[in-house]
């Protein structure tokens, strides 16, 4: 919804969410913009090909790429864990971003941008049964430098490492007692919005942020300084 204010036209892809993904297409669409909305699963080869391939069908070309699948699957210690959760994780959070920008970059030019979507757990480890995520989210601050490296001048490449957020993730797996110690402790007093992310991402992906790249941006209210 953020870069559709701004004028982007917007590709969505969505596993399960049915309805939210097609209540944002007709919310933009009924604002002016462009948009549209395809189920696949990001973690299969050839539903990343697909979705790309009828983005740039729709749209000529991409400029801005944000990752956004990935996820926590459940909380399990190391002794609890098994090699399939394991390998889950690491699928759901880092080799669909692998897919996706491997899929994407042909159809990117000059200016292009790629957010990823990483995680206070990428700096702090995470909370309790939460080190398979917080290994796939520091390895993604890790590809975000390399691909800094590697595709840069022509794409700029950052990602952002929200804290607490007010979002189905802490409502799904962290209990509301965590989240209120969590949210008095940060020196703001409060849980961050969808919105404060999406403003971030926004700000990384525009022309005003032309000279950041590499860089993994907390987004968590002071919980944590990096």
């Amino acid at each position: 919804m953020r870069f559709a204010a701004a004028g982007a036209d917007v590709a969505i892809n969505y596993h399960s969410s049915d309805s939210g993904a097609k209540s944002a297409v007709a919310e933009i669409e009924a604002a002016g913009g462009s948009a549209f909305a395809m189920q696949g699963d990001m973690t299969k080869p050839e539903d990343v090909a697909a979705f790309v391939d009828a983005t740039v069908k729709r749209f000529s070309k991409i400029d801005i790429l944000v990752p956004v699948t990935g996820g926590l699957v459940a909380r399990k210690t190391i002794s609890e864990m098994s090699l399939d959760h394991w390998q889950t994780v690491m699928d759901l959070n880092l080799t669909s971003v692998f897919l996706i920008v491997k899929a994407t970059i042909p159809h990117m030019s000059e200016g292009g941008a790629i957010v990823n979507l990483a995680s206070q757990a990428a700096r702090d480890g995470g909370g309790a049964g939460a080190v398979a995520y917080a290994a796939s989210k520091g390895a993604l601050n890790t590809m975000t430098r390399g691909l800094a490296k590697e595709l840069g001048p022509m794409i700029r490449v950052n990602a952002v490492c929200p804290g607490m957020i007010d979002t189905d993730f802490h409502n799904v797996f962290t209990g509301p007692e965590v989240r209120g110690k969590v949210a008095a402790a940060t020196p703001l007093k409060r849980e961050g919005h969808s919105e404060d992310v999406a403003n971030l991402v926004a700000y990384l992906a525009s022309e005003e942020a032309a000279f950041i790249t590499g860089a993994c941006v907390d987004i968590n209210g002071g919980t944590l300084f990096s």
